[in-house]
């Protein structure tokens, strides 16, 4: 569904040449003259982004009463304001108005383009769920892939990035005996058998740290190590 953008300005001109360029981009566009009209329209339904000039007709201010009454009604509706009145006086009174972006009428299209491309796509980012991390949980074992953290008992284990990935290693296929090359390519590491053994150990006093009676780590001699759920 496209998006939906507002415009108010008082020179029909100004109004409908920016409101065909916007179309063109695959807009739907909204267009009206004056503070009230807008007013009436708002109070049935918003649009994704609202483009506002200063002085309305009349109303010197019209475009600033807009916009605070706009941002009463919502504290993420995108406002731009749009206008010749562009002294450091009116911008700075704009956006502690609640205005997200501030545009001269001398400024071309393209910039306005750009500017409200920017604005929807970083409303879109910011409304978006949050996805949930990446983890998985082996009993005791919580691993969460995207913080790179491990927690045992629902206590964090302190390790580096290269335990990490042997962890993860070996919880992702309990029982499975992995070899001290195959942990070594999942850790992304070359080192000799040696420097794995020493990194087991040091796996195995972390977790131990937390839990004294932790060994789901077994040697599986002339093979490698695996994971398994006993705790016993």
């Amino acid at each position: 569904m496209s998006k939906r953008i507002a415009i108010v300005e008082d020179d029909d001109g100004i109004r409908e040449n920016y409101a065909d360029a916007l179309r063109q981009q695959g807009f739907s566009v909204q267009t009206y003259a004056c503070k009230e009209s807008a007013m009436s329209a708002f109070e049935l339904a918003l649009p994704h982004l609202a483009i506002l000039d200063i002085g309305l007709h009349d109303q010197f201010d019209g475009g600033f009463e807009l916009c605070q009454w706009l941002r009463n009604k919502s504290s993420i509706l995108p406002i731009i304001f749009l206008t010749a009145r562009d002294s450091d006086a009116d911008q700075i009174s704009g956006l502690r108005l609640g205005a997200n972006d501030f545009v001269s009428k001398t400024m071309s299209f393209d910039n306005l383009s750009a500017r409200i491309h920017a604005t929807l796509n970083y409303l879109s980012r910011l409304t978006q769920p949050k996805q949930a991390d990446q983890a998985f949980v082996r009993g005791n074992l919580q691993v969460n892939l995207d913080r790179l953290t491990l927690h045992w008992q629902d206590q964090l284990v302190k390790t580096t990035i290269t335990e990490f990935w042997m962890v993860h290693a070996l919880a992702k296929n309990p029982g499975h005996v992995k070899s001290k090359q195959q942990l070594m390519d999942d850790a992304k590491i070359v080192v000799d058998d040696n420097t794995v053994t020493a990194h087991i150990k040091r796996i195995r006093k972390k977790f131990m740290a937390v839990d004294p009676s932790f060994n789901c780590i077994d040697t599986v001699y002339g093979m490698g190590y695996r994971w398994h759920e006993h705790v016993a």
